[in-house]
């Protein structure tokens, strides 16, 4: 099978149930931001903008848990913010477990090694020394950090930790291969770290998806690349969506970035001829979400709007009227569904109710509508039960080939010509801030790659590159 069979059954029968009781909207995935703070400042996420009054701030346990049950979603997304900071993570998991909810945790991966360090002591015994053997001989953990787990006291055996299960995934957020997502998080080293982690997960049996998000200056053959080296690391499946230039998102990148969304963003005729190969895409590689959305993507089909199906809630209430847009917040899941004005949003026969959903085909808005049968087509259920209750796409173990690691592992990220300058004077002098403009041509893999550029490290290696000139 495309997913595992108990999570397929589960989310189905979640369905049927309401179609039966003639319910009219009703929740299929929480995205749950228990906090807004994250460690990362990503190109094209708006959230620390949006949400910079509240960055210290997140839900309590029991809200959060409260929430999962309040709108009955079979499956919760963990985000934020970057959720592997919050404190009650591990807590947050195991009562959602209880709740028997489908888990995604959307991270960033730079934590997930400590999360998965912390697992690994509090179960130590002979089968964890086969598998800790085998991470520090390939360097996924430190002998250090080994003799840590094997040596772990009561405490640490005592711990609540995340552990493996055919009800979760780690999400883990890769927007392309090293030069590419070093680039759209900002910061150096990342992508790494993220394949260490999903390395480090798959040999503790967890289950692991990537997340990713499609830009104006993404190079469609890198995707296919991604996935492809993605696929040899036997990674369990794919969430994949066009960048939406949403208010919080543009606000960020004029003020922060000083650039224009336009330059960035994706159009729906850009969507369009990006996603041209997505239905290709799902019979090779495991791509969730259904193959209506695909064609909707693809530009083979229209779809309705059901963004309450995938209902935001977070320190402020339930966001309105979608993860991205903000109209407001509501104090409880069905007050929001009573209140929200849903007719006035979406694309209907090409014209846009609200201006600013006119180039929006996120799959946090379209993808349940794939699901739901919404602009239903004859064929659509057989088509999506095929998809889902087929055959999964055999690891493509050719994709360890690619040249993933293009950017700062061999020397070439793109700070590299800046760091150069700092230690060598003459070169700053002679006008190593040509370092912060792209050369696409020296940097990228073949044929592109996709970001606008560093913040906190490019100002801290501008200023030092001043100071040596002034020297």
């Amino acid at each position: 099978m495309r997913f595992p069979l108990a999570l397929t059954a589960k989310i189905a029968s979640h369905i049927v149930k309401h179609k039966l009781r003639k319910t009219p909207k009703f929740a299929m995935v929480l995205q749950l931001e228990p906090l807004h703070t994250c460690n990362l400042t990503c190109t094209g996420c708006g959230r620390i903008r949006e949400y910079s009054t509240s960055l210290k701030d997140m839900m309590s346990l029991e809200d959060c848990l409260g929430s999962a049950v309040e709108c009955d979603a079979p499956m919760v997304s963990i985000c934020g913010g970057e959720p592997l900071i919050y404190p009650k993570i591990e807590e947050l998991i195991a009562g959602l477990r209880q709740q028997g909810r489908v888990i995604y945790i959307c991270t960033n991966g730079v934590f997930m090694r400590k999360k998965m360090r912390d697992y690994m002591a509090a179960h130590y015994g002979p089968e964890m020394e086969v598998k800790l053997v085998k991470l520090v001989a390939e360097k996924l953990v430190s002998e250090k950090d080994a003799e840590v787990i094997r040596k772990a006291d009561d405490k640490a055996r005592a711990k609540v930790t995340i552990s493996p299960s055919k009800w979760m995934y780690w999400n883990v957020h890769v927007d392309g291969l090293e030069y590419t997502h070093d680039l759209i998080v900002e910061r150096e080293g990342v992508f790494k770290e993220c394949i260490e982690a999903i390395k480090m997960a798959k040999i503790l049996g967890y289950q692991v998806a990537t997340n990713t998000t499609v830009y104006k200056e993404t190079d469609v053959q890198e995707l296919e690349d991604m996935f492809s080296y993605l696929s040899s690391l036997e990674v369990d499946g794919h969430t994949i969506s066009p960048g939406y230039d949403y208010d919080a998102a543009k606000k960020d990148m004029v003020k922060r970035l000083g650039k224009q969304p336009e330059d960035f963003f994706l159009t729906r005729d850009m969507t369009r001829q990006k996603f041209a190969k997505i239905e290709d895409w799902g019979k090779r590689f495991t791509i969730f979400g259904t193959p209506v959305y695909q064609e909707f993507l693809a530009g083979k089909r229209e779809l309705t709007c059901t963004a309450w199906a995938i209902p935001t809630r977070n320190i402020k209430g339930w966001k309105a009227p979608c993860y991205l847009m903000t109209d407001g917040h509501y104090a409880g899941y069905q007050e929001m569904l009573r209140e929200v004005k849903w007719e006035t949003y979406d694309v209907v026969d090409g014209k846009a109710r609200d201006p600013r959903c006119e180039h929006c085909m996120v799959h946090c808005g379209y993808d349940p509508s794939g699901a739901l049968g919404t602009n239903y087509q004859s064929g659509d259920n057989w088509k999506n039960f095929r998809y889902n209750f087929g055959a999964k796409p055999k690891p493509y173990l050719e994709g360890a080939k690619v040249n993933a690691f293009n950017g700062v592992s061999i020397g070439k990220g793109h700070l590299a010509e800046a760091k150069a300058a700092i230690n060598s004077p003459r070169a700053a002098a002679n006008g190593a801030q040509a370092a912060f403009s792209r050369k696409a041509d020296d940097h990228s893999h073949e044929g592109g790659g996709c970001g606008t550029g560093d913040t906190s490290q490019r100002d801290e290696l501008l200023a030092k590159i001043a100071a040596k000139k002034e020297s």
